[in-house]
Order: C-alpha cells, then sequence, then structure tokens
C-alpha cells in the first residue's frame, strides 16, 4: 500500500510545486484505491508509475510547454517549420493556444489552449476533459481547472481519468504496461520512462520486476532468436527496440521497433507451439 514515506522516497521533489501534494496523496490514498478497485500492490504500482511520468513525480503537475525551437520542431513537425518554430520558440502561452486550439473543444483564436493545458497526475489537457472529467467529480474544472492539482483532489481526479475514462485497470491486472500506456497516453509517447518507472514502483512494493507484458515480449524475442539475446528485465530500451525492429522487417510490418499490437500478435504466431 502507498504511504507518506514510500510517496516522499519515490517523489523527492512532489512537493515542490504543489505544497502538501504527497501527504494529500498518501492520506487520500487507501480510500481511494479501494473505491476504484487498485486493491492490490500490482494495480498500485502500475497506476503510481504512470502517474510519476505524467506529471514528473510530482513536479511537473502543469505541462512545462517552454520548448526551444528545435523542441517544437521534433515534437510537432508537421506544425512548425525552423521559421515558425523561431518565432515561437520559449514563449508557452503562445505555444500551448497554438498547438491545442481549434481542437478537444478549445475554441480557435481563444486563450484555451493555455488555459487548459496539462494539468495532474494524468495531465488532463483541453477543454472538453476538463468538462468530462469535473463533471463526474462535481467539481467546476472548467472555470477552475488549478482543482485539478490541489493536494484534496490530485488523486482522485488523476484515478477518474485511469480508470474510469481511460479503462487501465484491467490491463494493469494483466501486468500489461503496454496496453496501460497506450489506454493512458494514446500511444507510445515515453514509453522507455513508462517501463522503468513501473520496474522502479514493482521494486519498493516488494514485488518481482521482470514480469508481465514487456518482460514477455523480451523472451519471446530470444526464442525467436534475438542476436543478441536480450536481457529479460521488462525495460523497454534500445535493444528491445533494435530486436523489435528486426522482427518486424522479417514480419513485414512497419519499422517503427515498438511493441504495438500487431507486433504482439505476430509475435504470437511466430512462437513455437509449446
Amino acid at each position: 500500500m502507498l504511504t507518506e514515506t514510500i510517496l516522499s522516497q519515490m517523489w523527492p521533489n512532489g512537493d515542490s510545486k504543489v505544497p502538501g501534494l504527497i501527504k494529500g496523496i498518501a492520506t487520500s490514498a487507501p480510500a481511494l484505491f479501494s473505491k476504484f478497485g487498485l486493491n492490490n500492490d500490482l494495480t498500485i504500482a502500475h497506476a503510481m508509475a504512470q502517474f510519476t511520468v505524467e506529471c514528473g513525480g510530482g513536479f511537473e503537475m502543469v505541462e512545462n510547454l517552454n520548448y526551444s525551437a528545435q523542441g517544437l520542431i521534433d515534437t510537432w513537425p508537421s506544425r512548425f517549420d525552423a521559421a515558425k518554430a523561431a518565432a515561437f520558440a520559449h514563449q508557452p502561452q503562445k505555444i500551448a493556444n497554438e498547438v491545442y486550439n481549434g481542437r478537444m473543444g478549445n475554441a480557435p483564436n481563444s486563450n484555451d489552449g493555455f488555459t487548459y493545458l496539462g494539468r495532474g497526475l494524468a495531465q488532463t489537457t483541453g477543454k472538453d476533459a476538463y468538462h468530462e472529467l469535473g463533471g463526474l467529480l462535481d467539481l467546476d474544472l472548467v472555470a477552475d481547472p488549478d482543482q485539478v492539482n490541489t493536494p484534496d483532489h490530485a488523486l482522485q481526479c488523476g484515478l477518474v481519468d485511469y480508470v474510469t475514462l481511460c479503462h487501465c485497470l484491467p490491463f494493469a491486472q494483466n501486468d500489461d504496461v503496454i496496453e496501460v500506456s497506450q489506454h493512458l497516453n494514446g500511444g507510445f509517447v515515453g514509453f522507455p520512462a513508462r517501463t522503468q518507472s513501473l520496474v522502479r514502483w514493482k521494486k519498493v512494493f516488494g514485488l518481482p520486476s521482470a514480469t508481465g507484458t514487456m518482460a514477455w515480449v523480451q523472451q519471446s524475442l530470444n526464442t525467436l532468436g534475438a542476436t543478441p539475446a536480450l536481457t529479460v528485465d521488462a525495460v523497454y530500451g534500445d535493444g528491445s527496440k533494435a530486436a523489435l525492429k528486426k522482427f518486424q522487417k522479417d514480419n513485414s510490418l512497419p519499422q517503427n521497433g515498438l511493441p504495438t499490437r500487431a507486433t504482439i500478435a505476430a509475435i504470437k504466431v511466430a512462437l513455437p507451439v509449446a
């Protein structure tokens, strides 16, 4: 079970942006984890691993959009060329309105993109998301989106997003970091960090860390002849990426080196019958 001592250890800067955040989360954790069906250390580890990456261990409770010109090009290559990136660099409000307005319920030519930028343990983003989350919690998050970050509401907001809106819990119960990450994030952004974070959270709860779907992928690729053989540690790193790309190439799949659903299905087909 999550305690204030454990959270302070895992999030050493957790109170630096929101004073009292660690105590608020730890105090509300027993009742809220039970309410949302996180009934064992494995499911709690999965949720906390994702929250750790999303909010930077409490240090980035508000999305940091202070991008350099190159950072803008790397993050949104379809939106920024060199000249436009130079004009927007290190201007978070201008960047937020450029990349978020006109979608997610944010009005064009408004300040909505900046008003409803990412916040909280699950980085709620966009006016529609704040409206939906607030409706489930009887909070007016459209009028006051910063409530997502308060010690009293942070964990509940994060869990509603994680369990109710993104449907991550069944995959956490199956120790499936690949699907948990895709359901919460919508893709594989930050996936290496998500696997590393899960290993750390499992260890702090005394759980075996080299388990679950990422470990299965590594072991399966070894069975299929990955060279060099992968260390089965459940962490998605350069070796796993290279082995996945090789498997994808050999099986006529898009060669992105990610454990996509199509790639997982192809690995299952390729494995020898037990």
